[in-house]
C-alpha cells in the first residue's frame, strides 16, 4: 500500500466519512450529493479503500459516558513477548475493552500491552482487570484511572 495514490475525489469522500455518518436510508446517496461525486462512484471507492487498506475501518463513536459506562482504566500490562498476540487477541474479544495496543518497552517502563477497559463502577473495570488477569497468568499490571477527560475527537484527515 505504499505507494497507492489518494485523489482529490478520494479525499472528498474521506472528508465525508469522517463526519457524522448520515442517519438515511440512502447514507452514501447522501454523501454523493454532498460530494458532487455519483453514487455508485462513492460506493466502488469506499469498497476500493477498504480493499487496499487506506481506510481501516467505519464505526460508531459511542460516548461511553452517556450511557452510563463512567469508569475507564487504562491497564498495562507486562507480559512475555512470546505470548503477547496470544493474549492480545484474548483480550480484544472482551466488549469492556475498546483498545488493545503492543508497544515497545522503555528503560523504566516493562508494560508491552496496554488495554482501555470501561465500566459501570471502577469495582467493575477492577473485576475485569482481576479476571484478565488471572485468565492470563498476568501477575504484573497497572492500572490508570481516567481522572478527567480533556479531549475525546476522532483525527479528522483532508481538511486543508
Amino acid at each position: 500500500m505504499e505507494n497507492v495514490k489518494i485523489d482529490e475525489n478520494d479525499k472528498a469522500i474521506i472528508r465525508a466519512l469522517q463526519d457524522d455518518f448520515p442517519l438515511e436510508r440512502k447514507p452514501f446517496e447522501f454523501i454523493a450529493k454532498e460530494t458532487g461525486i455519483p453514487e455508485d462512484e462513492v460506493m466502488r471507492r469506499v469498497r476500493g479503500m477498504i480493499e487496499d487498506g487506506r481506510i481501516r475501518k467505519m464505526g460508531a463513536v459511542l460516548r461511553h459516558r452517556e450511557i452510563g459506562y463512567v469508569a475507564n482504566v487504562l491497564c498495562v500490562w507486562r507480559v512475555p513477548e512470546d505470548s503477547a498476540d496470544r493474549i492480545a487477541s484474548m483480550m480484544v474479544r472482551y466488549p469492556q475493552i475498546s483498545h488493545v495496543c503492543l508497544r515497545k518497552t522503555a528503560p523504566g517502563w516493562p508494560y508491552n500491552l496496554y488495554t482501555m477497559v470501561h465500566g459501570r463502577s471502577r469495582t467493575e473495570c477492577d473485576d475485569i482487570v482481576d479476571k484478565l488477569a488471572r485468565e492470563n497468568g498476568i501477575a504484573d499490571h497497572v492500572m490508570l484511572y481516567t481522572v478527567r477527560e480533556l479531549k475525546k475527537e476522532s483525527m479528522k484527515y483532508f481538511l486543508e
